[in-house]
């Protein structure tokens, strides 16, 4: 397991805005994040009516950037190159509001593909075994 002090350096979301908690395993194409955020009252992404399960592609696009981190830190470097978020596809969402589940929530990625000019995801995050949601994503890498 990596604490959050060891992986979040490596990604730009910080405070409130940094919604994992913990990486419990990784490897050069998956990884499997924990967080009990969705349950904090002053989560960045609550609304009025709760947690809509529609923001759980954050969950996954955040475990995407600490996986690219975590892989360009093994390759040498200090940070992966910055990454926008392009895309969202096939996302299915089994759950509409999830900040009354307690507990933490399992949020895994597998990147499907990756070269210099981005990466494309696929992501799901589950609570106790159920799955609440899943799709793709994709990253580009802008030129500076």
């Amino acid at each position: 397991m990596l604490p959050k002090t060891d992986w979040a350096p490596l990604i730009p979301h910080a405070g409130s805005m940094c919604l994992l908690d913990a990486m419990l395993a990784w490897d050069e194409r998956t990884i499997h994040a924990t967080s009990a955020g969705h349950t904090r009252a002053d989560n960045p992404l609550r609304g009025p009516q709760g947690l809509h399960a529609v923001h759980l592609a954050e969950y996954g696009a955040q475990a995407m950037a600490v996986h690219g981190g975590l892989l360009a830190r093994a390759k040498g470097a200090q940070v992966a190159r910055p990454g926008r978020l392009v895309s969202l596809r096939d996302v299915h969402l089994f759950e509409e509001y999830v900040d009354r589940l307690d507990g933490q929530l399992d949020i895994h990625a597998e990147c499907l593909y990756a070269d210099d000019g981005g990466a494309q995801y696929a992501f799901r995050v589950e609570h106790r075994g159920r799955l609440l949601a899943s799709g793709r994503a994709a990253v580009i890498h802008p030129e500076s």
